[in-house]
């Protein structure tokens, strides 16, 4: 992962954008231009679904490329950049299929690491997109969290004076997987809120509340970093896929994580090698005026 304090200065951008959608989980894609700079309050303003677009995040695919090799950086509605999103890669992919149609996998350079990006199909305005999202790494180190602050039994302190188990897995970016036994909104809400920005954190984290539906199949409620609880999120489906196998509530598999927005099936090996498919949805193209 990428410490926030080493991203570079915001990149400026065009005022031509690209939108769509993963399981209701939106995202704009600029190209890297003369228009407007992605500092934080452009970013908020941008995203503001009354007083901008409407985003739940910002792709800006950049011009400096090498060959084959596509570079983006992403940020999250709230401003912050971040690391990378699995729907937001499939959002581009998306994109990419306008710019570079001759070309149906696409390799991508983002917060530090390379992807690759697969679009398999189109039916009308829907895209079938996977990303291969390279191994996921566990444990404490894996997301910056101070381990003396995880208990014997890998619990962090909870809101109210109690435990909280936890799964740290990082997919490029942090998460922390709690394991429910049945899914319930307020406590996505009561653990959510206090995880995500949790003290033993160099630099947050987003988190899942999951709960195993059987054979091959999780359900999972999210708290994103930066956006707060969302319907859908690519890098969570794979990191509740990751804690599944890595804690042996399933075996490596093809496994099918439905979360509010709809599914999204996610491939872990025995090595934790990840890719993230499902569906991408169009919606439209536009231009920022007065950007």
């Amino acid at each position: 992962m990428m410490p926030p304090n080493h991203w570079p200065p915001p990149p400026r951008a065009g005022s031509s954008f690209f939108k769509a959608h993963g399981l209701g989980n939106d995202y704009l894609v600029f190209e890297e231009g003369d228009e407007w700079t992605a500092d934080p309050d452009r970013v908020r303003e941008v995203c503001h679904p009354h007083r901008g677009v409407g985003s739940d995040g910002i792709v800006i695919l950049l011009a400096d490329r090498a060959g084959d090799l596509f570079r983006a950086r992403m940020f999250n509605p709230d401003g912050s950049e971040f690391e990378r999103s699995g729907n937001g890669l499939r959002v581009l992919a998306a994109y990419l299929t306008r710019v570079a149609p001759d070309h149906p996998r696409y390799r991508v350079e983002v917060g530090g690491a390379v992807v690759e990006l697969l679009v398999h199909g189109r039916s009308g305005s829907e895209l079938d997109v996977s990303v291969e999202m390279g191994r996921a790494r566990t444990g404490a180190e894996a997301v910056d969290l101070d381990p003396d602050a995880l208990d014997a039994a890998g619990a962090l302190p909870g809101p109210g004076g109690d435990r909280i188990p936890v799964v740290p897995v990082s997919v490029g970016n942090p998460h922390l997987v709690v394991r429910a036994e049945v899914l319930d909104e307020a406590e996505l809400h009561r653990v959510g809120r206090h995880l995500v920005a949790h003290p033993a954190l160099s630099h947050g984290s987003n988190v899942q509340l999951v709960e195993v539906e059987g054979p091959g199949r999780l359900r999972a409620l999210i708290w994103e970093r930066g956006v707060g609880p969302t319907s859908a999120s690519g890098t969570s489906a794979c990191a509740v896929a990751v804690a599944a196998v890595e804690r042996g509530w399933l075996p490596p598999s093809e496994i099918r994580v439905e979360m509010p927005g709809g599914s999204l099936v996610v491939t872990v090996s025995a090595s934790l090698d990840v890719v993230l498919r499902g569906p991408v949805e169009e919606i439209c193209t536009g231009t920022l005026l007065g950007a």
